[in-house]
């Protein structure tokens, strides 16, 4: 440590140089992260709120939410309990009072059932009538309040905005929460009509085997949802490849800088210090290098999220970004391997000559 701190304060610009390259993989590693947890989160947060093992959706449906129709008769196929709970859902348009037009998700229940009962209000309070909604936040941000009276796509029925839920939402739009018969009205279903989804705290609810429908697991619905697993691939495969980059990245000036000390190396040697110690100043050089730029890219994150508007779609999970911090740490250290394989052949008399 105290050979490569020395030689690290002697070149000042070359080492600066190269952690300003670490800071610049680890900021964007971190801001992918993150940008990378935020879709997933408005893709689920509404699903993960509701705290459920498993869906219920027709068997026809293609494990899709808004085209799943369950008919009455099949709903008294399931064994529903408290532990269970209809949905509907349908895309909508939100309009009115002069604010802006907002694509979001209808998501109707039963005021009776769980769903309902455990979603925590920040602002406001629950519906109790049918033309009353909850709303997430994220409506405020474009001046919709409580008591205002929104428009739903076409239609002319007005419904007021009784509260406000944080973090509520669905296929990447916020969720607006009202009654069931709401969303059948929404939906233009017709009499046989009971709900798109059966969801239940249970992993296997009871249903019969001719009910027509088909249970998944609240993982399995997840990874279908539209763009889910597209954008989660993409990105993981978008880190990993930084990953890679910074490997290369330390590995390539490691060994530059190891070639460019050969000679010094070598009267090292000759003067009989061990071969361990200068392997061990090789691999503290390289976890100097990588920590401080994990630093500087951890307070440019810091900054990031404390100026970042509240509309980009990125959540910054310290315990992930502490995982991914310690897989730079790792990579550094195989980035490593090719200039220690130098350090321990370095011969004295071919170096120096004699």
């Amino acid at each position: 440590m105290f050979l490569a701190w020395k030689e690290m304060r002697y070149e000042k610009l070359r080492y600066t140089l190269i952690i300003a390259m670490i800071v610049l993989i680890s900021y964007l590693i971190f801001i992918l992260t993150s940008l990378a947890q935020g879709l997933a989160r408005q893709n689920t947060d509404a699903i993960k709120s509701w705290d459920i093992q498993s869906v219920i959706l027709n068997d026809n449906a293609n494990t899709s939410m808004t085209q799943s129709i369950i008919t009455k008769s099949q709903l008294n196929k399931v064994q529903t309990g408290k532990k269970t709970a209809i949905v509907t859902q349908v895309p909508v348009v939100v309009h009115g009072d002069g604010n802006s037009k907002v694509s979001a998700q209808f998501v109707g229940v039963n005021s009776n059932q769980f769903i309902m009962k455990n979603l925590k209000v920040i602002e406001g309070k629950k519906p109790i009538k049918a033309n009353e909604v909850l709303a997430d936040s994220s409506l405020k941000q474009v001046g919709y309040q409580i008591g205002d009276k929104v428009k739903l796509n076409s239609g002319q029925t007005n419904y007021l905005i009784s509260g406000f839920v944080n973090n509520e939402k669905l296929n990447i739009a916020p969720v607006i929460y009202g009654a069931n018969s709401v969303a059948k009205v929404l939906k233009n279903a017709g009499s046989t009509f009971a709900a798109s989804a059966i969801v239940s705290q249970d992993s296997k609810p009871i249903l019969s085997k001719d009910s027509g429908l088909k249970n998944y697991s609240v993982g399995g619905f997840i990874k279908k949802l539209p763009g889910y697993s597209a954008q989660l691939t993409t990105f993981i495969f978008m880190i990993g490849f930084l990953m890679i980059i910074s490997l290369v990245v330390v590995a390539v000036f490691l060994y530059i800088l190891t070639m460019q000390k050969l000679e010094n190396y070598a009267v090292l040697r000759a003067q009989g210090v061990p071969v361990g110690v200068l392997v061990r100043a090789t691999i503290s050089q390289s976890l100097l290098i990588v920590v401080s730029g994990l630093i500087v890219g951890t307070a440019l994150t810091g900054l990031t999220a404390s100026f970042i508007p509240s509309e980009v779609p990125m959540y910054f999970s310290i315990p992930l970004l502490s995982i991914v911090a310690i897989g730079l740490v790792v990579v550094a250290l195989l980035g490593v391997i090719i200039p220690i394989r130098v350090v321990t052949r370095v011969d004295p008399v071919t170096v120096i000559g004699g």
